[in-house]
């Protein structure tokens, strides 16, 4: 059995619900990533991706400069353990159509992991795994 651990992404970036949708977007466009995990301390409470900030937000006519992130944030975020199989992992994206997932441990964030982790690790030939390993290129 593959756990979740021997491949999540322990490089997290988290930003407090307070936070704009435009610094959000700069963070994610500095650290080459698509998501932002929303907490408050430790606890994890939500999601916001760059798909979240562009069909949620502005085309929504928000102000990205004033809108908060706990306003568009996904909440009930589904999590898993580093201790959970790989498939099951899977298993829970599908159900809930979600491509993230966070990784706790006491609650607290350890680390993400992804549709694109799960491709590498379980299907290393397919396009998804490809793309997923292969250095961004924005």
């Amino acid at each position: 059995m593959t756990t979740v651990g021997e491949f999540m992404t322990t490089r997290l970036v988290t930003m407090d619900g307070n936070d704009t949708l435009v610094a959000a977007a700069q963070v994610m466009r500095d650290s080459a990533i698509g998501d932002v995990v929303v907490t408050d301390g430790d606890s994890v409470v939500g999601i916001i991706t760059d798909r979240d900030i562009t069909v949620r937000g502005v085309a929504e006519n928000l102000d990205p400069s004033s809108t908060r992130l706990n306003q568009l944030t996904t909440k009930d975020v589904i999590t898993v353990s580093q201790y959970d199989d790989s498939v099951a992992a899977a298993d829970l994206m599908r159900t809930y159509a979600v491509r993230r997932l966070p990784v706790v441990e006491d609650g607290r964030l350890i680390g993400l992991v992804s549709m694109g982790d799960l491709a590498v690790e379980r299907e290393p030939q397919s396009v998804l795994a490809d793309i997923s390993a292969d250095d961004p290129n924005n």
